[in-house]
């Protein structure tokens, strides 16, 4: 009876949706490295999601060498959206693309070439989101601003809920 139960838990991770979580920024820069910050925070937090990956890609955007196949893309990141230190952005670049946005990942533009390279390679992700905050101070140094540090826990519910939210129209969608 255990080999069963396990057989429908293998298989009921094998129906969710792959999720990756790119954190980028630079950890030398103070608020510019928030993105990998969260990223930490995720990793430390034990996330009890089989189908979510993490990668920490720093200030490379050369992703499509590190990425396969995925259903959605999470990118964290800090984001010149120019509004109060602080502001937390959620955005697909979908609308960055069609309503010309100016909410922007300091990194958007190496994004959204490597995601067209995605696309050439077969590789690119059914849906990307961003979720970014305005920074405070991109200084040198490794500590986030207290401002930003506030911050956090809110960026990570948001984090969460695009994982439940994608995973749930995944399981609607199959049953």
């Amino acid at each position: 009876m255990e080999s069963s139960e396990s057989t429908k838990a293998i298989e009921s991770t094998a129906e969710l949706p792959k999720i990756v979580i790119l954190g980028i920024g630079n950890l030398l820069l103070k608020d510019e490295g928030v993105g990998v910050h969260l990223l930490h925070l995720l990793e430390a937090s034990n996330l009890n999601y089989p189908n979510v990956e993490l990668i920490d890609a720093g200030t490379s955007v050369d992703i499509p060498i590190i990425l396969d196949k995925m259903d959605k893309l999470i990118i964290l990141d800090a984001v010149n959206g120019n509004k109060e230190p602080g502001t937390i952005y959620h955005f697909t670049l979908e609308e960055v693309d069609s309503k010309g946005n100016n909410s922007l990942s300091f990194h958007q533009m190496g994004i959204l070439e490597s995601l067209k390279a995605l696309d050439l390679l077969g590789k690119k992700p059914k849906s990307t989101v961003v979720i970014g905050i305005e920074p405070k101070l991109i200084d040198w140094g490794t500590e986030l601003s207290p401002e930003i540090e506030a911050k956090l826990p809110k960026m990570l519910r948001l984090i969460e809920e695009e994982i439940d939210i994608t995973s749930k129209l995944s399981q609607g969608v199959q049953g």
